[in-house]
């Protein structure tokens, strides 16, 4: 058996960053999870031998203190929507190129020889600021002389998640639902295979310096995606495709709406179908798991909330 790793994880208390801690914790691995604001989050029920370091991310000297003696980084930072009001792109060049420009300088002034790299499918293609963003931060890592890998997964989904979960929500409140880009397609990729292509990646020298798109075997339309949603609710919704015209037109008016839901930005990357080319699960020797296995146990009614999670952790 290996000797376990020293990793630093930036994003580790996300949807992805939550999960994947978990895995290598339990795999024996030091897990220090670096964030600006360790103490708020010491609540999130990361495992309880996962360290949390507060550091200013963007500070790259205290970075390169915080992750020195690391064996490997992980950056998992990554937003959807711009925390400013209107559609500058500021907040996303700031989250995915000035944090990744800080720690691949953070990398090598603190000799951390390897980095995993979270971005996305269709990373510097298409118009929007997100996927723009996630191209110059991909180009950083390769310009570096670190042993990097990056990962472009299509939409996660999971308990908890972004997508089946936050349509859930929705759907309990509104039986009639205007959807913009209803014809936009995904291959949903589970968690726990992200999570898995991390770690298989962390032991794989062939892993070095590739990139990996990961997606799942079910390509679907939003609209399927809140369909199948309001069928495993059990719920009667329906849907209404949104003209391009308007579609747009909803996105600007939620451009300046707290939280955004939805914003230009969303409906510029929905013009790009997230669906892969080559398969990087099936590189990573991983069987790709089907959205019908999990759907259950993510949007089930059978069972309390905890105890679903609880089997849904221990599948990974």
């Amino acid at each position: 058996m290996k000797a376990p790793l020293n990793i630093a994880v930036l994003g580790g208390t996300g949807f992805v960053g939550h999960a994947l801690v978990e895995r290598l914790v339990a795999d024996g691995h030091a897990v220090t999870v670096i964030s600006r604001n360790g103490a708020r989050h010491l609540d999130r029920s990361l495992p309880p031998n996962a360290a949390i370091r507060d550091c200013d991310e963007y500070d790259a000297a205290a970075l390169a203190r915080a992750i020195r003696g690391s064996d490997a980084a992980i950056n998992l930072v990554g937003i959807l929507n711009d925390p400013g009001i209107g559609d500058s792109g500021r907040g996303f060049t700031r989250a995915h190129v000035e944090l990744t420009r800080h720690l691949v300088s953070a990398c090598n002034a603190s000799d951390v020889p390897c980095l995993l790299q979270m971005s996305a499918l269709n990373a510097g293609r298409g118009r929007s600021h997100y996927l723009r963003t996630r191209g110059e931060a991909e180009e950083l890592v390769k310009a570096s002389s670190l042993d990097w890998t990056i990962f472009q997964p299509s939409v996660i989904f999971g308990a908890g998640d972004g997508l089946f979960c936050r349509f859930a929500a929705l759907l309990k409140i509104v039986p009639v639902l205007p959807l913009a880009r209803a014809s936009a397609k995904f291959a949903p990729v589970w968690i726990g295979d992200v999570v898995e292509a991390f770690v298989r990646s962390l032991r794989d020298e062939r892993s070095v310096r590739q990139s990996y798109e990961l997606y799942g075997p079910d390509v679907v339309t939003l609209a399927q995606v809140v369909q199948m949603t309001a069928q495993q609710m059990h719920l009667r919704r329906f849907v209404v495709p949104l003209p391009d015209a308007l579609g747009r037109m909803q996105a600007f008016a939620m451009d300046f709406v707290p939280g955004k839901p939805f914003s230009s930005d969303n409906y510029r990357s929905l013009l790009t179908d997230s669906v892969g080319g080559i398969d990087g699960l099936h590189r990573l020797g991983i069987a790709p798991t089907r959205m019908a296995a999990i759907l259950p146990d993510i949007l089930g009614h059978n069972e309390d909330h905890q105890a679903r999670l609880d089997r849904y952790r221990a599948r990974y």
